[in-house]
């Protein structure tokens, strides 16, 4: 399909027909069908539904850590359904962080060290200054020489968000960040997401079953089977104005 400069670059996220399909034993099972989605620059969406609707599975392919068995997407102005995984890794070490449910740290580095880690295999100088700056940010400097297992479930999810801004993304993906974490220790980590992603103006593409925690999203989503349903518009998002149903 044939898209202009100007409509690809005008945004940060864009999907047009999205699907993925998967082989079970009980033939070809479908997870994703032809979703349609664009998210402008400095917008936050959330991505809820029940398990099994595709949430997971969409933020996947839109990060382009999988490939979908149709549709383009394009990623802040670059198509990625036709790169390699080479190039696909390339383009989310330069625009992509990431926050997951379990953190995903590296267990032999030090708090410092995870934030440092992107910066490094980007080669980007004073890597250590930049880390350092990020750990302060997220208030964890008395513990930057601590390894993961020594920290708290908040202390590690903190350093996993530092890790995800420090490397300045275009577009941050969270999959149900709070998931490991109790009630206060989710809403402390919560308000140091939005606060950081207001602070940079960072795309936000959040996955979660709460739906007040969705509710701070500029956007939610509502997929079921696969499909979007329903789009919930919760204050304007940047740029022209979207279409959806106004949140009452």
């Amino acid at each position: 399909m044939n898209t202009s400069e100007t409509e690809k670059s005008g945004s940060a996220l864009k999907a047009r027909q999205l699907s993925k399909q998967v082989s079970s034993p009980e033939g070809t099972l479908t997870i994703l069908d032809c979703v349609d989605l664009e998210v402008r620059h400095g917008e936050s969406i959330a991505i809820v539904g029940a398990s099994g609707a595709g949430k997971s599975t969409l933020l996947g392919l839109l990060a382009g850590l999988d490939v979908p068995s149709e549709g383009e997407i394009w990623l802040d102005g670059t198509e990625i359904t036709s790169l390699d995984e080479d190039g696909r890794a390339a383009l989310r070490a330069n625009n992509v962080g990431f926050v997951f449910q379990s953190f995903h740290l590296v267990s032999s580095l030090t708090a410092l060290e995870n934030v440092m880690l992107p910066l490094e295999l980007a080669g980007v100088e004073h890597a250590a200054d930049a880390a350092l700056q990020a750990i302060r940010t997220v208030g964890l400097e008395p513990r930057k020489s601590h390894y993961p297992h020594q920290l708290s479930g908040g202390e590690k999810q903190r350093v996993a968000i530092a890790r995800a801004f420090v490397v300045e993304p275009a577009v941050l993906f969270a999959d149900e960040p709070t998931g490991n974490l109790d009630k206060r220790t989710g809403d402390t980590v919560i308000d140091l997401l939005f606060r950081m992603n207001d602070e940079t103006k960072t795309t936000l593409v959040l996955v979660t079953h709460d739906l007040e925690l969705a509710a701070r999203c500029d956007r939610v989503l509502h997929m079921d089977a696969g499909r979007i349903e329903q789009e919930t518009i919760r204050k304007s998002p940047p740029g022209p104005a979207a279409g959806g149903d106004e949140a009452p």
